[in-house]
């Protein structure tokens, strides 16, 4: 293996594997030559590679970190409800619902998250000035993020302790509109059948499943807003 590729698959494993987390800083370039014994072109060439793939980003003169990775869609990425509300200047809350560590339903999609281990179901209201914005119905891999079995997610919303935890490397996306039933309806503090955009959204590092995620969100209050040009890829 070239030595470029060994660098590249060195840190390409220790970020798949979790050992480096979103916003961890990787070791300076002399410090890279230094450890593997190389030249400043050969780093060079490995940290491109995974800058191209999207695992790390490059900062002129504040040096080099690790991504989060996006998903190839020139519409949607895996946002941060939380730290979206609060950029708009409103008040953020998290109302925690049920919280459980089961194992998988007959759903074909929970045998397929779960492999051989359990799943942490994670349901809860996302809040804005007092209000229910959605309901977010979670299953995670607790094969997968093990440590999500004992994070504090009380104060902190799941979706967003993963991406602060968590890095992916692929995502799918689906958006309907359904109408709030059950207890949907009544965490929404809404009538039953009131239209909804719903978000449900899987996730993945490498081959590994790590999350499902359905969230319903009042029809009114939410939209999704993107930009691109005409270089954008998509899948």
């Amino acid at each position: 293996m070239p030595l470029h590729e060994r660098i590249r698959s060195d840190f390409e494993g220790r970020i798949l594997g979790g050992e480096l987390a979103p916003g961890d800083r990787l070791p300076i370039e002399q410090e890279l030559m230094q450890e593997y014994g190389c030249s400043r072109m050969t780093v060079n060439k490995a940290l491109s590679v995974l800058a191209a793939a999207g695992l790390i980003v490059r900062r002129k003169r504040a040096g080099t970190f690790v991504a989060r990775p996006r998903v190839h869609s020139m519409v949607l990425d895996v946002p941060d409800i939380a730290a979206q509300v609060r950029e708009r200047g409103q008040d953020y809350a998290y109302r925690p619902i049920r919280r459980v560590l089961r194992g998988a339903g007959e759903d074909q999609e929970e045998a397929l998250l779960a492999g051989c281990g359990a799943l942490m179901q994670i349901d809860g209201v996302h809040m804005v000035d007092g209000a229910p914005l959605g309901v977010e119905f979670r299953l995670v891999s607790a094969t997968a993020v093990p440590e999500i079995v004992r994070a504090d997610l009380d104060s902190v919303p799941p979706g967003s302790w993963l991406l602060q935890h968590v890095p992916w490397t692929e995502a799918e996306t689906r958006i309907s509109a359904v109408a709030a039933l059950g207890d949907e309806a009544r965490w929404l503090g809404v009538p039953a059948g009131s239209p909804c955009l719903c978000v449900e959204r899987r996730t993945w590092r490498g081959a590994e499943r790590v999350t499902y995620v359905r969230q319903l969100f009042l029809g009114d209050a939410y939209d999704m807003v993107a930009r691109f040009g005409p270089g954008a890829s998509a899948r």
